[in-house]
């Protein structure tokens, strides 16, 4: 009996692993060339265009599982949404599942083929209790490993394989930062030698024209006297306040003949 039960739930398992589809498609860093493709934080995916139109409907969840590298064989698929991993956990679960989606949004369009997908790209993440599924800044440089599956009000319904180990850019101290001008390129040491010669030639001109200045100032002003130079600074001018001409002498009168008189 015992071993009838067993064997029944030995079955069991095994059709419950059935329906999980495996899609041989591996996630990668999108081929394209552009600045920022990995960083210290995020990392830029292709999307999967295409890979689940023919197993999932259009209402089913499509997700994104993000794990450490050495941790992939420890993650087990959700059964129900109540145990898909946050990522504000992500220190103690060792991954998440993040930027919820539907198959709309993978079309086969090729002209939509230049989109990626941006791993770590929010900087902040709500705290709803897990409603918003946060696509938070990776904490260090890895590496992780990336799949995709789709869900549906029962579970896992198909997935993809994982990706290869994804590392990301180590940022650098300031203390590590090379200010030896001997390693700089020399399109920078040419081009600082040449401000350095036009800072000097715009100071001199600029000192030689207030030169030339001063100097004509001084040719120009008037030669001082010596008695200008020997002058008593305090001395007053002497000057009239009214111009009165001088008054004439009167002349005397006439003096007078007593004997003519008399």
């Amino acid at each position: 009996m015992d071993f009838i039960l067993l064997l029944l739930l030995l079955l069991a398992s095994v059709g419950t692993f059935a329906q999980i589809e495996v899609i041989p498609y591996v996630p990668q860093v999108t081929d394209q060339e552009f600045k920022g493709k990995i960083t210290a934080s995020t990392f830029a995916l292709a999307p999967p265009n295409c890979i689940f139109n023919s197993l999932v409907n259009t209402t089913d969840e499509i997700w994104l599982v993000v794990t450490f590298a050495n941790a992939t064989s420890s993650f087990k698929n959700p059964t129900d949404p109540q145990e898909i991993p946050l990522y504000e956990n992500l220190r103690s679960t060792l991954a998440y599942m993040t930027m919820k989606s539907t198959v709309s949004q993978y079309p086969c369009d090729k002209a939509k083929s230049g989109s990626v997908l941006r791993v770590g790209n929010e900087s902040t993440c709500k705290s709803d209790g897990g409603l918003t599924p946060c696509n938070g800044l990776l904490p260090s440089p890895g590496p992780y490993r990336v799949k995709f599956l789709a869900m549906d009000s029962k579970g896992t319904k198909a997935e993809t394989r994982w990706s290869g180990p994804i590392t990301l850019k180590k940022a650098q101290t300031w203390q590590a930062v090379d200010t030896w001008p001997g390693r700089r390129s020399g399109d920078m040491i040419v081009i600082t030698v040449i401000l350095s010669v036009l800072c000097g030639v715009v100071t001199l001109g600029f000192l030689s024209t207030v030169c030339y200045e001063c100097f004509k100032l001084w040719r120009n002003s008037p030669p001082e006297t010596v008695e200008q130079r020997h002058q008593d600074p305090f001395q007053t001018s002497h000057y009239d306040t009214h111009h009165i001409p001088p008054t004439p002498p009167v002349r005397p009168p006439a003096p007078v003949d007593i004997t003519t008189s008399s």
